[in-house]
């Protein structure tokens, strides 16, 4: 599912349960060593596909271990983003070259906690959301937001060291399956250039909601007839 939804420069691997052969690093044990197992599962899953995933690009693995408020380093010259949830792990990476960062999330389809869409969306998010809703009755739209703001986040982060919370970045959804982050605080820049706004892609399938964003290099920049065709709905 994530591969449907990556930008263009990017490769992932995903497992729909816990490989019984997958292992640890020793630095990355020490990193849960006092973790409950169902954490050391998901934990240790999510790094076996990192590890394919690194094979793919054509880069050795080095351990992942947790750094500032839980981000992993990778290898030099890498972006990557890895997520789990109930029954999926995945992770994607790229060149720097080409992606300076990128972001992935899984989300089961299932509607938010009663109360959690207002404190995460925006008033013209709430009326998208709306439309959406009559639109496409019977998908978690606002499963859906979240998700897609864990992308965005975590194709932030790696080139700022900051937070990103839910207010400063405005998610436009599209029903076809794309969607547009627009940042509303000072972007990271990249390459002499700050960015501001960040496309995506979005699927659904097996119980699941799948988000995929990146910041491309602007040496790689695409052009916007590109744009559209990397965008294009890839729903599953």
């Amino acid at each position: 599912m994530i591969g449907a939804v990556l930008p263009v420069g990017a490769v992932a691997a995903e497992v729909y349960d816990d490989p019984p052969g997958a292992r640890l690093h020793p630095a990355e044990e020490a990193a849960v060593a006092h973790a409950v197992a169902s954490r050391r599962r998901e934990f240790t899953s999510v790094r076996h596909c990192a590890r394919l995933a690194l094979a793919r690009l054509g880069v050795g693995y080095e351990p992942l271990v947790p750094g500032r408020l839980g981000a992993p380093r990778w290898p030099d010259g890498v972006s990557g983003s890895m997520t789990h949830c109930a029954g999926f792990r995945a992770a994607a990476v790229a060149r720097t070259g080409v992606l300076a960062s990128v972001g992935i999330d899984a989300e089961p389809d299932r509607p938010l906690r009663p109360g959690m869409p207002e404190s995460i969306a925006l008033p013209a998010e709430r009326a998208r959301l709306a439309e959406l809703s009559l639109e496409r009755p019977g998908l978690a739209w606002d499963r859906l937001l979240f998700s897609a703001k864990e992308a965005v986040y975590k194709a932030w982060f790696p080139l700022t060291g900051r937070l990103l919370d839910f207010p400063e970045a405005e998610i436009r959804i599209d029903a076809g399956g794309t969607f547009r982050a627009v940042l509303l605080v000072p972007g990271p820049v990249v390459g002499g250039r700050a960015v501001r706004v960040l496309h995506g892609r979005w699927a659904v399938g097996r119980g699941l909601l799948v988000t995929a964003t990146g910041v491309p290099q602007p040496a790689r920049a695409i052009s916007r007839t590109s744009a559209a065709r990397e965008f294009t709905p890839s729903l599953l």
